[in-house]
């Protein structure tokens, strides 16, 4: 990443979200139209990176979510009780200002929403993503994301996989 210096917040109703601009009109029309109703009706939580200038650069969205066991490759299901569902955080959008684009914000947000994850005192065994093209498939996959079988688009990732990952890659106390 740039030495810009980002930092972390919810949205708050103060962010200037109208020169937003990822180049995918339509997670730009969500973040300017749609994210403070997500919000209020707590279907969604909003958090942005903000430059030093308090400029949206990049932002993301998560939400409870599940995933039913059997749609879960065999080796994974296989480890966890019998429910049919299996309790998810779902990182419903994802997008970085054009402005901020190459700087490796989106993993740097993606780490963020996953760090998130991890804290909450509401269980989740993973983050299952929803790719909007090859593109993101191929974003989250080299963050260690696993397709679903029957649902290439549908990715998901344990968080005790991301634990461990960051664990072994912290130095030593």
């Amino acid at each position: 990443m740039s030495g810009t210096p980002f930092r972390l917040a919810a949205l708050a109703a103060a962010h200037e979200r109208v020169t937003f601009d990822s180049g995918s009109a339509a997670l730009d029309r969500y973040l300017r139209e749609q994210v403070t109703q997500d919000q209020r009706r707590r279907v969604a939580a909003c958090f942005v990176a903000l430059d030093e200038g308090q400029r949206i650069a990049g932002y993301y969205t998560l939400a409870a979510a599940s995933l039913l066991l059997a749609a879960l490759p065999a080796q994974i299901a296989k480890k966890l009780p019998r429910y049919p569902t299996v309790p998810a955080v779902r990182l419903g959008r994802l997008a970085v200002d054009r402005h901020f684009q190459g700087q490796g914000l989106g993993g740097a947000l993606l780490a963020d929403a996953l760090e998130r994850s991890l804290r909450s005192e509401i269980a989740a065994h993973a983050m299952v993503v929803d790719a909007k093209d090859e593109a993101a498939v191929a974003f989250y996959r080299h963050h260690g994301f696993i397709a679903l079988p029957e649902s290439p688009r549908t990715l998901f990732l344990p968080l005790a996989s991301f634990q461990a990952a960051r664990n072994s890659s912290s130095p030593a106390a």
